[in-house]
């Protein structure tokens, strides 16, 4: 297990620096809007467009080569520093530390929630194929799957924000950081949990469904009700911990899905301060540290829930052996 754990997490350094790697050239090979203006101002009023875009990429430190500008990059991350946002004025750990309080508060019960409804639901429904409450929670799980999270949060604010007036239309950041656990902070985190837990829960219910299906009629399953077994027996003894064996990958999957993609639509839409709306601000300015340093946070969780979840195999089911088990 040792052995196994080093090089899955020697692996997954491997992965993030590619990662960034493809990040940072991409950011390279990207138009820059503010040169562009730069230029054209220092054009318009009758000075060297060159000689403006030479002092912009000085001022910014753009002018080494790429190589040289890419392995300090490295250097100055390996020694803790994320370097400094041109936009924000501030260093780039500093701006994220300041938004990702923000997305915790909304991504966190999201997640929460949709992984104890979805499994809960996909048993439920497995338990009960082919009857009223199974179409029932099949039609909610493609409803949540196929609807998209931007247009659903739009009507959502529609009709509770604006024409019934139940939650506030525009998010309070200042409530949110200085009463966080208010239920006035919980009223304007209502909406944007219940966009993300919903796409969710439709995806965690369909797969946890679909795996307790191959175990429900089972020859074990159907010996352990021969000899009398509860019927809560069954399922948290002889359903539940298989099903949770592939499961563990769509829970991360689904944990990974709401902080990568998601909640760069949900903060929009909701006008949230947090990460994924300070990562798509600094694409949109070019701004490279800090577009650097917000890919990292999202590709640390994914290493670290990738490594977790192959470690949790070999709990959830014992016939799995990594090479080194004693």
């Amino acid at each position: 297990m040792k052995r196994y754990t080093a090089r899955r997490i020697a692996w997954a350094g491997v992965v993030a620096l590619l990662i960034l790697t493809i990040t940072f050239v991409l950011l390279e090979l990207a138009p820059d809007s503010q040169l562009a203006r730069v230029q054209f101002r220092a054009a318009a009023s009758g000075e060297s467009a060159e000689a403006a875009a030479d002092a912009y990429a000085r001022r910014r430190g753009l002018d080494g080569p790429l190589w040289e500008r890419y392995l300090e990059y490295l250097a100055n991350l390996a020694s803790g520093d994320w370097g400094w946002s041109d936009t924000r004025s501030q260093p780039v750990a500093e701006a994220i530390l300041t938004a990702l309080p923000y997305s915790l508060m909304y991504t966190v019960p999201a997640v929460l929630v949709s992984t104890t409804l979805g499994i809960a639901i996909g048993l439920y429904s497995a338990f009960n194929q082919y009857t009223k409450a199974d179409y029932a929670a099949t039609f909610v799980a493609f409803f949540g799957v196929s609807i998209p999270n931007f247009w659903f949060g739009i009507v959502l604010l529609l009709l509770f924000a604006v024409y019934l007036g139940w939650v506030p239309v525009l998010f309070d950041a200042e409530l949110a950081r200085t009463r966080t656990f208010s239920l006035a902070n919980a009223r304007q985190l209502a909406l944007p949990v219940f966009v993300l837990a919903t796409s969710a829960i439709a995806s965690t219910m369909r797969y946890a469904r679909a795996e307790a299906l191959e175990y429900v009629r089972a020859a074990f399953v159907k010996t352990a009700r021969a000899k009398g077994a509860h019927e809560w027996r069954v399922l948290t003894r002889h359903v539940l911990r298989p099903t949770l064996v592939p499961l563990s990958t769509i829970l991360v999957g689904d944990l990974l899905g709401v902080v990568l993609s998601a909640s760069y639509l949900v903060e929009v839409v909701f006008g949230i301060p947090g990460l994924g709306r300070l990562s798509l601000e600094a694409i949109r300015r070019q701004d490279t540290a800090l577009v650097l340093g917000t890919t990292l946070v999202p590709v640390f969780v994914a290493v670290i829930g990738n490594l977790l979840q192959d470690l949790a195999y070999a709990v959830l089911d014992p016939r799995i052996e990594y090479g080194d088990r004693r």
